[in-house]
């Protein structure tokens, strides 16, 4: 091949280039990086929606197979082992309805009250912190039927 005459054989990036490089990337850097922070804990709260729609779908296979919701005192460990307590299941799937006793995005149990306040039965994460109320993360998130 034969060099180019306009071009140096020493010619590459100068350090000056590479600090403009830098400093494009810092700046993005700086215009993404505030948005993303915030992301884990929306995401928490989107997984805590999606865990309770799977398990009310878990307690609505129970209530075909069984004509009733587990009791608040069964709770949903009746969705993974067959309930000793009254009322005894009659179809109770030899599999069970969940593989693991659900907890929420925070580590915390998911509250269960069957019958419930504003229907069948209420299915409640307590947020962040793990206790009744709260704002902002630390508030409950209702499972809400559609």
């Amino acid at each position: 091949m034969i060099p180019d005459e306009t071009q140096k054989p020493d010619s590459g990036i100068t350090l000056v280039e590479m600090i403009v490089v830098l400093a494009i990337i810092a700046i993005v850097a700086g215009l993404i990086i505030p948005n993303v922070i915030g992301r884990p804990d929306q995401a928490r709260v989107t997984v805590a929606s999606a865990d309770m729609q799977s398990i009310s779908s878990a307690l609505k296979m129970y209530r075909l197979d069984n004509k009733t919701y587990p009791s608040t005192s069964q709770g949903l460990s009746a969705l993974v082992e067959k309930p000793a307590m009254s009322p005894a299941p009659a179809n109770w799937h030899p599999e069970g309805y969940l593989g693991q006793l659900p907890v929420d995005p925070w580590g915390n149990p998911y509250v269960y009250r069957a019958p419930g306040e504003t229907g069948a039965f209420d299915l409640v994460s307590l947020g962040a912190d793990g206790k009744l109320g709260g704002d902002g993360l630390d508030a409950d998130l209702a499972h809400q039927e559609r």
